[in-house]
């Protein structure tokens, strides 16, 4: 037998295994066997039928179908952080109007004809750029992630305020949904900077806000020099308000806050500065910290992280039988080299198949068969980056702190840069529970 009929008879034989299919129906996830009938053509539904086929109105600008309702949600009532819903986006790239949003301030209209961005300190040549002389330099399209660095601390939160119970209603958005992921324009920082003349001595570049609370944030020389942009592009079209318009900080891989939005002002330092309390805050609260309060300062990368997004918390399996284990896995430190899945809680792993693109410092898509025979059951998956870096257990982040399990239940202050295994336990209903915390506390 040949190889090629071979790949066909494996095809045919997987292909109905997975999709159950059976000669003359179709059987459906309950196991019920229900007939194929052919579909109306349109003429037979033109003017009958209009709830099974409508005419949407031409617009000017696209927008979902009103038979879709994917939305942001605030991660607690009332809270001004908006979380992306990673379980129901498709592939890797974020629907602009779906990228996560944290901000302390309003966002602000900024009329694109008015706004100027500014490169001064040290350097020779002090720069005044309108976005139309901006856009005019060489512009380049890559697709990075942002992640807020405190994503994940719902997880501690609900834990600290129902004494280790998870509250219900909890989703995936609402425990990581601080990542987004998007093709972005712009110009590389590299350009501006020696289009300015940087001089010696300088170590970095602070970036500064226009907006009222007027953030700003330290990025060493070294990282501005290499792949940081001054975005205005995102996802084909200008950025949205929400994100920065019209012009933005992109920081591949590092922590969310240091991407300044709505930037106005670049300044060539031989120091970094700590003049606003953001910044001030920073030194307190940003870095990774251990229980002694001394923190890893200005540790800004970050790490191998990657999450079930279905089955994951908040959805429920119909029932017993063939599903496809996805998630998204992503690292600061480049690209995902691997990803496995345990479907036994953690005993066995096995790789999953990684979709391309697989790109440096984004989203990488995976993907497994999974066959449930309807027993509870723990599932989970762990990601490995191009440095070898490996995502660590709940366990084996605790030793890295020095400290207990409970310590991350326990404790007072925020936790960032959290990037341990989350495993979902699946119970016999087909319910998803959060099981990153499988011991009694």
């Amino acid at each position: 037998m040949n190889t090629k009929e071979r790949s066909r008879r494996r095809f045919l034989k997987e292909g109905a295994a997975l999709a159950g299919l059976a000669v003359g129906g179709v059987r459906s996830v309950s196991g019920q066997k229900r007939e194929i009938t052919r579909l109306p053509t349109w003429e037979e539904v033109e003017g009958k039928t209009p709830h099974y086929y409508q005419r949407t109105p031409r617009r000017t600008y696209g927008t979902p179908s009103p038979f879709e309702a994917v939305h942001r949600e605030p991660k607690t009532p009332g809270d001004r952080a908006w979380a992306t819903p990673l379980d129901q986006v498709t592939g890797i790239i974020t629907p602009s109007g779906l990228h996560f949003e944290i901000g302390p301030t309003p966002t602000p209209d900024i009329d694109p004809r008015q706004h100027r961005l500014l490169i001064q300190g040290m350097v020779d040549r002090p720069v005044i750029l309108t976005m139309e002389e901006l856009k005019r330099l060489p512009a380049v399209s890559r697709i990075h992630f942002v992640e807020c660095e405190g994503n994940g601390n719902t997880v501690i939160q609900e834990f600290m305020r129902y004494g280790g119970m998870m509250q219900e209603g909890l989703t995936l958005r609402h425990i990581c949904g601080s990542t987004s992921c998007s093709e972005w324009t712009g110009v590389l920082l590299s350009v501006l900077l020696k289009e300015a003349g940087v001089q010696e001595g300088a170590r970095w570049v602070v970036a500064e806000s226009a907006d009222p609370g007027k953030n700003f944030r330290n990025v060493p020389l070294d990282k501005a020099m290499d792949d940081v942009m001054v975005a205005y592009g995102q996802n084909g079209e200008a950025i949205r308000p929400e994100q920065g318009y019209p012009i933005r900080l992109l920081v591949p891989g590092w922590e969310g806050n240091i991407n300044v939005k709505w930037l106005r002002q670049l300044k060539v330092t031989d120091r970094r500065y700590a003049a606003n309390n953001r910044e001030k805050g920073f030194l307190l609260t940003y870095p990774d910290m251990n229980p002694d309060e001394k923190g890893r300062w200005f540790q800004f990368e970050l790490g191998p992280k990657s999450i079930i997004t279905f089955p994951s918390l908040g959805r429920q399996l119909p029932g017993p039988g063939f599903y496809e284990i996805s998630g998204l896995a992503w690292a600061g430190a480049g690209a995902i080299r691997r990803v496995e899945i345990s479907t036994d809680g953690g005993r066995t792993w096995k790789d999953a198949r990684l979709d391309a693109p697989v790109l440096p410092k984004a989203h990488t898509r995976f993907r497994i068969p999974w066959n449930w025979d309807g027993k509870e059951v723990v599932i989970s998956s762990r990601c490995t980056d191009e440095k070898g870096h490996i995502q660590p257990t709940l366990e084996e982040y605790s030793k890295l702190y020095g400290v207990p399990i409970e310590h991350w239940v326990t404790t007072s202050g925020g936790v960032y840069h959290w990037n341990p295994i989350n495993p979902f336990r699946i119970s016999q209903d087909g319910k998803v529970h959060n099981a990153i915390y499988p011991l009694p506390l």
